[in-house]
């Protein structure tokens, strides 16, 4: 029946998706209450409800269910869901999530453990999670990777994997990988300098909307050195 929950929701029937998951649920399948929570969450096949989204995440999280554990650690993050802002539970439920191979899981701890939120500073161990999330095709992972690279944090310094992961990021067509690599091109770090390919790689990030690089287009605009 799962299966048949999981095709009604693919296919935008989320009526009869709340109906199964909502029988499977009460039946105690956490992946069932991870995904019902996630329904009541976004008021999909019914109104929404933070109470019903805490106590159904809660459930299927006690079970170990990864996402379950990934969405709950999302609403401890943010203060949000009728649940206090509380970093180091966040932290705990995201480890869990990771360690279960949730991706955006890996990259959160990864990111907590780089800032020191709900958690030890600790860069080598921000590097370890961001590789494995990387591996998994996370783009985000990939730039704060490279960023580390960069900079030697946790990692022996490397211009030429601090490269790699940026190239990674932009050929996901990551807005801040288009603006780092640009600025890696622009400096000859890595690679060949080539003022033609960082300007191009500007505008690419421009486009999808990367602040700083909009300032860029628009101050050479503005004196004149490009025409778009």
């Amino acid at each position: 029946m799962i299966q048949e929950a999981n095709a009604a929701y693919n296919a935008g029937d989320f009526e009869k998706a709340f109906r199964l998951f909502t029988e499977l649920a009460e039946a105690g399948n956490a992946d069932a209450q991870t995904s019902l929570g996630y329904m009541y969450q976004n008021g999909q096949g019914c109104e929404k409800n933070e109470a019903k989204t805490l106590e159904l995440y809660t459930k299927a999280a006690e079970a170990k269910q990864p996402y379950a554990l990934f969405n709950l650690a999302i609403l401890y993050e943010n203060g949000i869901g009728g649940v206090e802002h509380n970093q180091f539970k966040a932290h705990e439920l995201h480890l869990a999530a990771a360690e279960r191979e949730v991706p955006p899981a890996m990259y959160e701890v990864a990111l907590m453990l780089e800032r020191g939120l709900g958690c030890v500073q600790n860069y080598s161990e921000a590097a370890f999670w961001y590789e494995e999330a990387a591996k998994r095709g996370h783009l985000e992972a990939f730039n704060n990777l490279g960023v580390l690279y960069k900079d030697g944090l946790g990692v022996i310094q490397s211009d030429e994997r601090c490269f790699i992961c940026f190239s990674r990021a932009a050929e996901g067509g990551l807005a801040q990988g288009y603006y780092n690599l640009g600025l890696l091109y622009d400096q000859g770090i890595g690679c060949v300098q080539d003022n033609d390919k960082a300007l191009d790689l500007c505008r690419k990030a421009a486009y999808a909307g990367h602040e700083k690089a909009k300032e860029i287009i628009r101050g050479l605009q503005d004196e004149g050195k490009i025409v778009f």
